[in-house]
């Protein structure tokens, strides 16, 4: 789903800001859109909506870094349902998350007039002076028609997909991976402008790979292929230790650095069935950001600048109904 529709959706929801609150995030948003940062869903994603979060959230909580906390510091990883997984190799991870995927019997595909419902968490950095603080946790759901046709037709982002678009298409992926991953950066596309050069190919592939492995339904063999294609992207790590996503939960934390950020990407999968459960973008090394107006924004390796978690999905016969 569109990060940028969600975040305005979560503005709905929140009490009238003040304005001196909001200052120093609305100022580094236009900073950032004049400098020409990418803005554009696919490309931008999580780094415009950990800007943005700041003006759309508009209430700042110091929450440190406790989200960003091990389960423990041993080498192993939890019981899951292929028996204990030591988190040393993003590749054994992936490989053995495919395997237990691969054992998964599939759904039907939804029906053309079903709607996807969806409920998540989602915290962002504010940015602020000490590099701590975060936004609060936002519970939101949300329905999306499964066919929505109209919406991809008619809607002013070309890097739109439907739910049935995604669904056929991961259904559809090759076993190879290079030719998985060729089809998937094809099926999500890079920029190709001066102010949207085009991304180094592993990282095209993790961006891409991670938003097939978020979308939701994608059935349990093609979510397999998805994990081994994964595995061969180069730069891929996996968390020594189980983190935590934005509602407080445990996972596996399969990252790659940035080629030009001093931030990494997470996806985060279950450590129960290794089903997607959120991302999350972590600082890799302490920098400054130096606002317009004098202020100077801090940042630590080891913030979080956007987690966004999954907390629900399930396919409903009508808008507003749950599971």
């Amino acid at each position: 789903m569109d990060e940028m529709t969600r975040l305005r959706e979560l503005r709905a929801d929140v009490p009238v800001p003040d304005r001196a609150a909001l200052a120093p995030g609305r100022q580094r948003l236009t900073e950032a859109a004049a400098a020409g940062r990418r803005v554009r869903r696919l490309r931008a994603d999580w780094r415009v909506a950990a800007v943005g979060a700041a003006a759309a959230i508009t209430v700042a909580a110091v929450l440190g870094t406790q989200l960003g906390g091990a389960a423990a510091p041993s080498r192993s990883g939890p019981a899951s349902t292929a028996g204990t997984l030591r988190l040393d190799s993003p590749a054994e991870v992936l490989n053995r998350a495919a395997d237990a995927l691969e054992k998964q019997p599939a759904g039907p595909e939804p029906r053309d007039d079903q709607w996807i419902y969806t409920r998540t968490a989602q915290v962002a950095s504010l940015g602020g002076p000490d590099g701590s603080s975060l936004s609060p946790v936002t519970y939101q759901p949300g329905w999306v028609p499964y066919d929505n046709s109209a919406a991809a037709e008619n809607g002013k982002d070309d890097d739109y997909r439907t739910a049935r678009q995604v669904y056929r298409a991961a259904d559809e992926l090759p076993d190879d991976p290079a030719r998985l991953l060729a089809e998937i950066r094809a099926f999500y596309p890079t920029g190709h402008t001066a102010e949207s050069p085009p991304e180094g190919k592993a990282q095209h592939s993790f961006r891409a790979i991670g938003l097939m492995a978020e979308a939701y339904p994608v059935t349990p063999a093609a979510l397999a292929r998805i994990y081994r294609a994964m595995a061969t992207i180069p730069g891929i790590r996996v968390t020594g230790h189980l983190v935590k996503d934005a509602a407080g939960r445990e996972a596996i934390a399969i990252t790659r650095k940035e080629d030009d950020r001093r931030e990494q990407r997470e996806i985060l999968l279950s450590p129960h069935d290794f089903g997607y459960v959120g991302l999350r973008a972590v600082v890799t090394e302490d920098y400054t950001y130096k606002l317009s107006t004098g202020t100077t924004l801090k940042f630590k390796a080891g913030q979080i600048l956007i987690s966004k978690a999954r907390i629900e999905a399930a396919v409903v016969d009508a808008k507003g109904q749950k599971p």
